[in-house]
């Protein structure tokens, strides 16, 4: 069966980086992109940003572009989400998920991730 598990979240100070991993199995990973999501308490689940099939073209929210950087490894078949100049408004669970198509919408990805926690403090 299909599995994505992230890894890669903690706690961090504002000002620092993480790089948050999403190892995919059970599907070909290359017919995928890859997108990423994040859920603060409260709050609807929100488009992070995406990756296309091969790499090659990159697509962020507002309030993440400049400082995160999504990238991936079809050999390896995962995607990261590099998150430099974090705030503690990017406190959230984050997620992984994939999709036959391009979407920024929740609706639009096949297969999620259980989520990882990233915590920045003040």
């Amino acid at each position: 069966q299909v599995q994505l598990v992230e890894s890669g979240g903690g706690l961090v100070q504002a000002g620092g980086s993480l790089r948050l991993s999403c190892a995919a199995s059970g599907l070909t990973f290359s017919n995928y992109a890859v997108g990423w999501f994040r859920q603060a308490p409260g709050k609807e689940r929100e488009f992070v940003g995406r990756v296309e099939r091969s790499g090659s073209s990159t697509y962020y929210a507002d309030s993440v572009k400049g400082r995160f950087t999504i990238s991936r490894d079809n050999a390896k078949n995962t995607g990261y989400l590099q998150m430099n100049s974090l705030k503690p408004g990017d406190t959230a669970v984050y997620y992984c998920a994939v999709s036959r198509v391009l979407s920024t919408a929740v609706r639009g990805y096949d297969y999620w991730g259980q989520g990882t926690q990233v915590t920045v403090s003040s």
